[in-house]
């Protein structure tokens, strides 16, 4: 296992800014007799986890590097040959680290420095990779008048208005109207978050109005829908491929019907706890391992389906290689469909009759 994770941290050096902590293997079942895991078990799935920021990074080399080789003799010929599985999952550099020091995920993605209290958590096999260094730009709506009036804006400016000090733009400069600031910020778990505490607002508090993002995509769409916006902005992941974009959740669907209904639905959109990453987490690395896949009856029928379009499932790569996984374990009964063109909410889209069809009639074989 020793000479497995040299070379895995090496090639993760070149991937990611993780924390590492010791692993933690559920997919191990009941973890009973010679099941145990032990220090020279080798692992072929990492699952990594955290940084929105980080996330497309991760999850383009990690598809890249699994395209490549495929099996892990690939990478080394001292390795097993058994397929790569390599899991990406967004949720903030405090879910990250979290899932790092309980050893749901291998890797836990920051976009900050780590603390002295994590690192104490993660104990003595803690690693540390610097692959990348982020920018945070304090952004206003295109729109707004203060971009023809001053070409730059002081830290303590910033300050003022980000802690409520300054709440209308005619206080920022006086020729400006005077409209209420609207503050948008990252939410409490992200890294972005408390570094722009550190660097801007010192011993002073974010205003209690100000509105949280759960995304980067989120955040800077708040800003280009709101001419009275200001805030930190980047871009996030999964809208990348469907620019240019008419909101932060255009991946979601074909139809700017179902887009908008998503949006508009109180119960949508809401964030994801840290209990949710881990069961989660706990869940991916169990069903994709190899050994409880080939433990299944071989006989029950499994049917794959989703969007050629859906960044969830790698645009059809990630579906590819799960029906790989149960091909190779021996199911007897196994089918794989991708509606081209089709996005990740395949039973809300406008061609939804077409995929209840193929469902009906699937089941209707079955019975």
């Amino acid at each position: 296992m020793k000479k497995f994770l040299a070379i895995l941290l090496a090639l993760v050096m070149t991937l990611a800014l993780v924390a590492c902590g010791q692993q933690n293997d559920a997919d191990a079942g009941d973890n009973t007799g010679d099941e145990q895991t032990t220090e020279t078990e080798f692992q072929s799935k990492i699952l990594f986890c955290g940084s929105t920021s980080l996330y497309p990074i991760i999850s383009s080399l990690a598809s890249s590097f699994t395209e490549e080789y495929v099996k892990w003799n690939a990478v080394d010929p001292s390795f097993p040959e058994e397929n790569i599985s390599i899991y990406v999952a967004p949720g903030g550099s405090g879910v990250g680290v979290s899932a790092a020091i309980d050893g749901t995920a291998d890797f836990g993605m920051l976009a900050r420095d780590i603390k002295d209290s994590e690192v104490e958590a993660l104990g003595e096999n803690y690693s540390q990779y610097i692959v990348a260094r982020d920018a945070l730009t304090v952004s206003v709506n295109a729109s707004n008048p203060i971009c023809s009036v001053m070409d730059d804006m002081s830290a303590d400016t910033i300050r003022q208005i980000f802690a409520g000090e300054l709440t209308t733009w005619d206080q920022v400069d006086p020729s400006l109207p005077a409209e209420t600031i609207n503050v948008y910020i990252r939410d409490l778990s992200g890294g972005a978050y408390e570094v722009f505490q550190k660097a801007i607002m010192g011993e002073s508090e974010v205003t209690a109005s100000a509105t949280q993002s759960a995304s980067m995509t989120e955040l800077a769409t708040n800003i280009a829908n709101d001419p009275w916006g200001i805030g930190y902005a980047g871009f996030g992941a999964y809208n990348k491929a469907f620019a240019p974009n008419r909101t932060e959740v255009d991946w979601l669907s074909v139809s700017e019907n179902n887009v908008d209904a998503y949006i508009a639905d109180p119960l949508c959109g809401q964030k994801a706890s840290i209990g949710l990453f881990y069961e989660m987490l706990g869940g991916i690395r169990f069903v994709s391992a190899q050994k409880n896949i080939n433990s299944m009856n071989l006989n029950t029928p499994i049917l794959f389906i989703a969007g050629d379009k859906d960044p969830v499932g790698e645009m059809g790569k990630g579906v590819r290689r799960a029906y790989n996984a149960f091909r190779r374990a021996g199911v007897r009964d196994l089918e794989l469909k991708l509606y081209e063109g089709l996005r990740h909410e395949i039973l809300n889209e406008d061609c939804r009759a077409v995929v209840y069809n193929d469902l009906w009639s699937w089941i209707e074989k079955h019975m």
